[in-house]
C-alpha cells in the first residue's frame, strides 16, 4: 500500500541550535514555501539547510526563473523583532509546542508565541462565533468561557469583534490562547490592544506568521485551522451561513475534532450557521455542561520520543524525461475542482515520496494549488 508523508508518520526532528532555527524560519518564509510544502521538503532532503540549497534548482527544473529563498536579513530582522517583544519560537517537535496540533498534516512548523507556552499543555475548547454578535450571543459566550474556566478548561479563540472578544474577557483569569492572523506583535482590531495586552501577560498570544505583518484576509483560514488544531472541541456560539466560523468548524471536522454549536432563532441571520450544522449533526449547546459532556477525557500530555530510525531516506532520483511525465500525468488528472491528494497518490500507483516531490515542483511553477483540506485543483497556468 502506498504511504503518504503525514507530520505524524514522521515528525521532524526539532531544531537544537539557533543555526537550524534560523534555517527553519528561512525555508517556511520563502516563496510558495507553506506548511504542508515545507513538511514535504524536509522529508525528502532531510534538513531545512540542505531543502534550501534544492529549492532553486528544484524551480529551475519546474520552469520558475529567478527563484530565490527568503534572504537572510528578512530572517535576521524577524528575529530580532520577537527579541524586543520577547516573544519565544516554538518548533514542530520541541517540548512546548502544542502537542494537539504536532499531529495535524499541515502543523504549523513554527509558531511564535509571547506569553506562557505552558498553558498550550492544558484541555483545550474554542469557542468561535459572529463579529456582529447579538447581545444574548454575548452573553452565552461569556457564561460558556467563564464556566469552562472554572472547569479548569482553557479557551482559544481568535480575537475578532463579538463571540472572540467576549470568550477572552471571560476566561481570562482562568486561562486563554488568541491566535492571530498576523503577527503576535501587532493586535487587530486595534480595539483589542488592551486586551492582546492582558492575554500576553495572563495567557497566551499564537501566531505562525512573521513578526510585524498585518493580517490580511487571506491569512484567516490559516489561522482559524490552528484555533480548532489546538482544542479537543469546536463550540460555534453565533455564525452566519456563510463565516469564518463555519470554516473553522470544517477544519475541527477534518481534524477529528468535536464540533458543537447553540441554536438560534430561525428568523436571525446571525444564528443561521449553527442551525445549519445542528441539523448537520453537530450537538446543541445548552450549556457548559454540554461541551463537557461531549469531550473525551482530558488528554494527558504525551512526550514524543523522536527516533533516528524515523528520518525519512532519500527518494530515488528521476530522470528529466520520467520527471515530465510525472508532471503530466499529475495534471491530466487535475482540474479546476479540487481533488483529495490521497486519492490522487493511489490513482497515480507511483512511489508516494515521488508523487510528492512532484507535487512540491508543480506548486512552485504554480501549476496546482492547495486547497483546505489536504485537496489540490489546476492552478493559473494552464
Amino acid at each position: 500500500m502506498t504511504e503518504e508523508y503525514t507530520s505524524s508518520t514522521h515528525p521532524p526532528l526539532p531544531p537544537t541550535t539557533e543555526d537550524n532555527q534560523f534555517s527553519w524560519l528561512r525555508l517556511l518564509r520563502s516563496r510558495r514555501v507553506g506548511s504542508v510544502t515545507f513538511h514535504r521538503l524536509i522529508a525528502e532532503y532531510g534538513s531545512a539547510q540542505n531543502a534550501l540549497d534544492a529549492l532553486p534548482k528544484m524551480a529551475r527544473d519546474a520552469g520558475v526563473d529567478g527563484y530565490k529563498i527568503c534572504p537572510a536579513p528578512v530572517i535576521d530582522a524577524e528575529i530580532k523583532a520577537a527579541k524586543v517583544v520577547k516573544a519565544r519560537l516554538l518548533c514542530l517537535g520541541d517540548v512546548d509546542y502544542p502537542s494537539q496540533l504536532s499531529s495535524l498534516k499541515d502543523a504549523p512548523p513554527l509558531l511564535w508565541a509571547l506569553g506562557d507556552p505552558k498553558i498550550l499543555q492544558t484541555p483545550i475548547v474554542a469557542l468561535v462565533g459572529a463579529r456582529n454578535a447579538s447581545s444574548l450571543g454575548i452573553r452565552m459566550a461569556r457564561a460558556l468561557a467563564h464556566e469552562l474556566g472554572d472547569q479548569g478548561y482553557t479557551v482559544v479563540s481568535g480575537l475578532a469583534r463579538g463571540i472572540d472578544t467576549a470568550a477572552h474577557l471571560a476566561s481570562l483569569n482562568s486561562g486563554t490562547i488568541a491566535v492571530m492572523a498576523g503577527g503576535v506583535d501587532v493586535i487587530y482590531p486595534t480595539e483589542n490592544t488592551n486586551l492582546g495586552k492582558d492575554i500576553a501577560q495572563q495567557g497566551l498570544l499564537l501566531s505562525e506568521q512573521p513578526m510585524g505583518l498585518k493580517p490580511q484576509a487571506r491569512h484567516f483560514p490559516s489561522r482559524n485551522r490552528i484555533i480548532s488544531g489546538l482544542a479537543s472541541a469546536v463550540v460555534v456560539v453565533e455564525a452566519a451561513a456563510k463565516s469564518g466560523s463555519l470554516i473553522t468548524a470544517r477544519d475541527a471536522l477534518d481534524q477529528g475534532r468535536e464540533v458543537l454549536a447553540v441554536p438560534g432563532h430561525p428568523f436571525d441571520a446571525r444564528a443561521s450557521g449553527c442551525n445549519m450544522l445542528i441539523r448537520d449533526g453537530a450537538q446543541l449547546v445548552r450549556n457548559a455542561e454540554d461541551v463537557i459532556a461531549a469531550l473525551p477525557a482530558r488528554p494527558r500530555r504525551v512526550q514524543q520520543q523522536l527516533q533516528l530510525d524515523d528520518l525519512p531516506t532519500q527518494p530515488q532520483r528521476r530522470s528529466l524525461r520520467e520527471t515530465a511525465a510525472l508532471h503530466q500525468e499529475i495534471l491530466s488528472r487535475l482540474g479546476p475542482s479540487p481533488t483529495a491528494e490521497d486519492l490522487l497518490i493511489r490513482d497515480l500507483a507511483a512511489p508516494a515520496q515521488q508523487v510528492s516531490s512532484a507535487l512540491t515542483e508543480l506548486e512552485l511553477e504554480d501549476e496546482i494549488i492547495r486547497q483546505p483540506g489536504g485537496m489540490l485543483s489546476r492552478g493559473r497556468r494552464q
